[in-house]
């Protein structure tokens, strides 16, 4: 003797979609400002450290991540923007723009971990600070912010990618504007005028209206 155990799968769908949907949008906005946040935060800090030899001693010299590099701050700008404007596009234009955005977290996370070893603006000051532009800079040190510039780039990558998986279940702001914009707004009748009230009468006169007209 069978059971029958069959569940219509799409009634099940819309609501689940719909969840996944504002799970996503949740996690995107999360993660892509805050990782934008903690790469801004990470390029502001010190990246590295080192001595050069002036004058028979040792000068201490440290650089940010600015002074590194300048793209995990410029990308940072440039994800932030797009988590922004991927409500304001549809259908292939949020997939461009979400595309945009993963490219920046990529962009971040590859420069912080290419910075996490350079040593060129150390050597450049070095360089200022001796006199000798052959100089270099020595004992060499790197902190652990470029890796926190790495963590704040995968986040603006997983927002891109949530956008890119999920983009399509996302409300967007042209929709709403065009809705709104399409129903004609009833024009509000103005009150009438009680000649008997000399403030129904002034407030007449504020909106330009003649209280004394039939």
């Amino acid at each position: 003797m069978g059971y029958v155990t069959a569940v219509p799968h799409p009634r099940s769908e819309a609501p689940g979609s719909a969840r996944a949907g504002r799970l996503s949008l949740a996690v995107a906005l999360l993660s892509g400002a805050l990782g934008a946040a903690v790469a801004l935060l990470a390029t502001r800090q010190e990246w590295s450290q080192g001595t050069a030899t002036v004058a028979g001693g040792a000068f201490p010299l440290t650089a940010k991540g600015s002074d590194v590099t300048g793209v995990p701050a410029a990308l940072a700008v440039v994800g932030l923007a797009a988590l922004v404007a991927v409500f304001a596009v549809r259908r292939a234009g949020r997939l461009i723009v979400a595309a945009l955005l993963a490219l920046s977290g990529v962009g971040i996370v590859a420069a912080a971990l290419l910075g996490a070893s350079d040593s060129a603006a150390l050597d450049e000051q070095a360089a200022q600070a001796s006199g000798d532009t052959s100089a270099s800079v020595d004992a060499l040190s790197h902190t652990a912010w470029p890796y926190v510039a790495v963590v704040g780039g995968v986040l603006i990558l997983l927002a891109g990618l949530l956008a890119l998986r999920y983009g399509r279940l996302w409300p967007g702001m042209s929709g709403r504007y065009e809705r709104s914009g399409s129903t004609p707004q009833p024009r509000r009748k103005a009150p009438a005028v009680d000649p008997d009230r000399p403030e129904d009468l002034w407030k007449a006169l504020d909106r330009g209206e003649d209280p004394t007209g039939a």
